[in-house]
């Protein structure tokens, strides 16, 4: 009689899903999301991807370091890098109930 095995067998070392999973952290989840005003690619970064700071164009605070957040960029213009936008995930998700933010300076009047 053979006796039970309680643990799986282990497979040959493979890097290929190493290699996957370091790609994934790294560059974040890709997907196509439609919107009013057309289709956008949308890419979530993990907070451990991301290393450096941007400023959310949905409400013009910070996104610091370490933070998770979604880039998007038209998807009609898959290869050109400046029109990505860093977005706060509650930003980005709200945009369609939020009018344009405005940057403005201290001193500059709220209306008119």
């Amino acid at each position: 009689m053979v006796p039970r095995r309680n643990h799986p067998r282990r497979r040959p070392a493979s890097d290929a899903p190493e290699q996957l999973a370091d790609e994934r952290v790294r560059k974040g989840v890709d997907g196509v999301q439609q919107w009013q005003d057309g289709e956008w690619m949308v890419r979530s970064i993990f907070g451990g991807a991301a290393t450096k700071a941007y400023r959310c164009p949905g409400c013009m605070q910070e996104i610091r370091a370490g933070v998770a957040h979604v880039v998007a960029w038209p998807a009609d213009e898959r290869g050109d890098l400046t029109d990505r936008r860093h977005w706060h995930t509650g930003c980005w998700k709200a945009r369609d109930r939020r009018g344009p933010g405005v940057e403005r300076s201290r001193n500059a009047p709220r209306y008119g």
